[in-house]
Formats: C-alpha cells, sequence, structure tokens
C-alpha cells in the first residue's frame, strides 16, 4: 500500500489549498482515511478523517474551513483548506488504516508542506 499526497505550497491568510492523497490500490481497503499534521511538539494531530461508514471527523481547529472528500474511482482522497491561518503552516500527512487480524496497519504519506505567510 502507498499514498503519496501532494497540493501543499505557500499562500497568505485567508487562502485556500486543496491536498490530494493518491493511493496505490483502492480506498475502500482502509477502514479510515485522513489527514493529519504535524504539531509543533512534533506529535501528529487530526485534521479530518472518513470512516468505513462515512462518519466524518473533524479537529476542533479547523471550525468549517476545511472539508475532506474522496473520488473513489480515481483512489484520491481530498482536502479542501479555505480561511488558511498562520497557525496552520505545517506538514500535513495522509493516512489509511488497513485492518488486520489484530488492529490496523498505519499507511502514511511522506506529507506535503502547507506554508502560510503574507
Amino acid at each position: 500500500v502507498k499514498l503519496v499526497d501532494s497540493g501543499g505550497g505557500l499562500v497568505q491568510p485567508g487562502g485556500s489549498l486543496r491536498l490530494s492523497c493518491a493511493a496505490s490500490e483502492t480506498l475502500s481497503q482502509f477502514d479510515l482515511v485522513g489527514w493529519f499534521r504535524r504539531t509543533p511538539e512534533g506529535l501528529r494531530e487530526l485534521v479530518a478523517t472518513i470512516s468505513r461508514d462515512g462518519t466524518i471527523t473533524y479537529g476542533e481547529f479547523v471550525k468549517g474551513r476545511f472539508t475532506i472528500f474522496r473520488d473513489d474511482a480515481k483512489n484520491t482522497l481530498y482536502l479542501q483548506m479555505n480561511g488558511l491561518k498562520f497557525e496552520d503552516s505545517t506538514v500535513y500527512f495522509c493516512r489509511g488504516d488497513v485492518p488486520q487480524v489484530y488492529g490496523h496497519f498505519h499507511a502514511w504519506g511522506e506529507g506535503t508542506r502547507v506554508t502560510i505567510s503574507s
């Protein structure tokens, strides 16, 4: 399983970006797909996820600014980010959770950097 995330870049505050995560195989293999981002402490915090049953979860900081969606025909997950703020600057990673006999295997993309600057 390979995930390739892209779409990061430099934008001004209030601007928009659309991140993409292309999977090497069908998205339906994942119990959950989503976006995470690196915190100043080096951890990865949840940005947005979609579970197999279609449940969507957003991090509290999103506050209606981001939208996660998927195109199964293209095996691609997206994150539309609007109203970007300085504090949104970091590296964003996509993740897919592959069910295993016990638990899940987390497949990660390599990350795409988002920089908000005036």
